[in-house]
């Protein structure tokens, strides 16, 4: 069973999201907003996917506040976890904010906030999964 983190400092959307992947997807889901945590799981390949909210209002790591485009940023850059997928998920949904994120962080996918189409939003997340024999 495919395994999605959900990086998320918003309970009630991470539950959401949880039961809406879980029902309709048929994923395992695993949940923190703890920075170690997300970094651990990435390098130990405990997910497949990473749901990442960009804003992350409480998040530290090695000492320095940071955000969702960041930790992007770092999974991205290291070896070890730069082809697993992860897919930024905003309230923040200007014009022009999806190109934006996506270029600054080296993210896979935008979803923005609130998730309306369920459905659609389990299908994206499907079609980002790393396709292997299982």
């Amino acid at each position: 069973m495919k395994t999605v983190l959900i990086v998320e400092d918003d309970l009630i959307n991470a539950r959401v999201f949880s039961k809406i992947l879980t029902k309709r997807g048929g994923l395992a889901v695993q949940h923190t907003e703890n920075v170690d945590e997300v970094m651990q799981i990435a390098q130990e390949r405990g997910a497949d996917i990473i749901l990442m909210d960009v804003s992350l209002s409480r998040s530290m790591y090695q000492g320095k506040s940071v955000d969702g485009i960041k930790i992007t940023q770092i999974l991205k850059s290291d070896p070890n976890t730069a082809d697993l997928p992860i897919i930024l998920v905003t309230a923040h949904a200007m014009e022009g904010d999806r190109e934006n994120f996506l270029k600054q962080s080296g993210a896979d996918g935008y979803i923005s906030k609130p998730v309306v189409d369920h459905q659609a939003f389990v299908d994206y997340v499907l079609n980002l999964l790393p396709k292997t024999e299982d």
